[in-house]
């Protein structure tokens, strides 16, 4: 057995109102038809027992550390206990929840840096919810760095990419208005993204020479500069310094022409200037099975590819697939970092 057969995936609860519970249960049900690795959910187990009441299923969950979470999971859906402390009711997002959500991400962080676990998966959170309770970061990718600068004492940019079954995209700017974009993409900024994708893609995801199609800002990539200066004064020097530190990054290409069949076969990621540029794609192409991961981190992490849809937790009809296909990358990749390290 390799050290990694040795170990758990850290999966967080997520907002507990949300269908984190749901999925997880879900995908342990399943365990067998989906292939699923081991893994260690870190969050209430109260919260998860009346959650499988709610929707019939069948499922015996044991109490364990990290240590434990192998030996029982194929019996029962090994749990460390983060209670929330609140009656929580699905469907019903409160800020009496936060706290809960917020110590299981610290905890799974913890795991891996004690080499406890893995990797990291999250569920999805609900970003209000957290506000609410004083929560002092944009996100989850954030947060994550900020354990990690915790842990580490040095600083961390994360990268978000989403990874689906036929296309992997970076957005190089993410949570802003497009408004801002123009003025928040610079040839620094684009260059260190790259970079970063670059070296994981090699190191996590065991691609020797990394493909990176960049995606222009503008209509047409600018049309020479016809419709807009952005491709020509920012992008292109970008790629032309990638280029220079042996990097094969190419373009800036028309974002339109960037997607389809052919044009995938030439590239293992498409770098993208702004949010929807980068995930329309992917959830088009993979709604259900697409994956967030965090590049740039000193720990593997990816998270289902959507949010904690409130509105149907504890009917029964949330589907699995992307925390399934989650934990498929996180084991992968966990893996081929271990083998290369």
């Amino acid at each position: 057995m390799t050290p990694a057969d040795h170990l758990p995936l850290a999966v967080s609860q997520g907002d507990p109102a949300g269908i984190g519970p749901d999925i997880a249960l879900a995908a342990w049900v399943k365990r067998a038809e989906h292939r699923v690795p081991p893994f260690l959910y870190i969050g209430d187990p109260a919260v998860l027992a009346v959650r499988a009441r709610q929707l019939d299923l069948d499922v015996a969950l044991k109490e364990t550390d990290a240590a434990g979470a192998i030996s029982v999971f194929d019996t029962a859906l090994p749990v460390l206990s983060v209670p929330i402390g609140f009656d929580v009711v699905a469907g019903e997002p409160h800020v009496a929840n936060a706290k809960g959500t917020i110590a299981a991400i610290e905890t799974a962080v913890q795991l891996c840096f004690d080499g406890k676990a893995r990797a990291v998966v999250t569920n999805p959170i609900a970003k209000s919810v957290l506000y609410e309770a004083g929560f002092g970061f944009p996100g989850h990718t954030e947060f994550l760095a900020e354990l990690a600068k915790r842990h580490t004492g040095e600083t961390y940019r994360p990268v978000m990419m989403l990874a689906g079954p036929k296309v992997r995209a970076v957005p190089v700017t993410i949570h802003i208005p497009i408004k801002d974009v123009p003025g928040a993409l610079s040839e620094a900024v684009i260059v260190e993204t790259c970079r970063i994708v670059a070296a994981d893609l090699k190191n996590r995801f065991g691609i020797a020479h990394p493909r990176l199609a960049v995606a222009g800002l503008n209509p047409h990539a600018g049309e020479g500069g016809a419709i807009g200066h952005e491709d020509e004064d920012i992008i292109h020097p970008a790629i032309m310094t990638l280029r220079s530190e042996g990097i094969d990054a190419f373009g800036p290409l028309p974002a339109d022409t960037m997607f389809h069949d052919e044009a995938r076969r030439r590239y293992d990621v498409a770098i993208c200037m702004y949010h929807d540029q980068a995930l329309i794609p992917v959830k088009a192409l993979g709604f259900d099975d697409s994956v967030n991961v965090t590049l740039g981190l000193p720990f593997v992490r990816t998270s289902p590819d959507h949010g904690t849809a409130f509105g149907i937790a504890g009917q029964g009809i949330a589907r699995e697939d992307s925390l399934v296909a989650a934990l498929k990358l996180a084991d992968e990749i966990s893996r081929t970092s271990e083998a290369r390290s």
